[in-house]
């Protein structure tokens, strides 16, 4: 059977000269290989699809091990699956579901290995009065604190 690992070791010799960044491989029982990528600077197009999908038949030998390849953008309404995602959405607005599914929308102003931030407006009473007021507010959340993370895409 083919593995992750050379899969990805393959992967991350064509990525080495690219702007491109992998995302997730998986590899079903039937040997059905589905690869991830995205790229730091501009969008996927099919050609760069072409040319990974190509670079990774050259790669695996068909005739030891038969195989399905296929290979494509991580597409802009999933979730994030590694942290690189985060730091290119950096300064956009996501969507969050907690793990108690509640979910809420904010801009995500960092991330790291830890965790990330999300700039979120919550309303607050003020003190001494009756009144609500709207206040942005820092929120910091480890990645196992919630179910998802994803770009939101708005139609104006």
């Amino acid at each position: 059977m083919i593995t992750k690992e050379t899969v990805i070791q393959i992967i991350e010799e064509w990525i080495e000269q690219t702007p491109f960044f992998l995302v997730d491989v998986r590899i079903s029982l039937e040997n059905e290989i589905n690869v991830e990528f995205e790229s730091e600077e501009d969008e996927i197009c099919i050609d760069d699809c072409v040319d990974l999908s190509k670079f990774l038949e050259e790669r695996l030998d068909r005739e030891k091990e038969d195989f399905a390849l296929e290979v494509g953008s991580a597409g802009l309404g999933q979730p994030f699956k590694v942290l690189k995602q985060y730091l290119i959405n950096i300064g956009e607005e996501v969507e969050v579901i907690s793990k108690a599914g509640q979910k809420f929308s904010g801009i995500l102003k960092d991330a790291n290995h830890a965790g990330f931030t999300v700039t979120v407006i919550r309303k607050t009473k003020i003190e001494g009065s009756k009144k609500t007021m709207s206040l942005e507010v820092d929120e910091t959340y480890t990645f196992t604190d919630v179910k998802s993370v994803k770009y939101l895409i708005r139609f104006s």
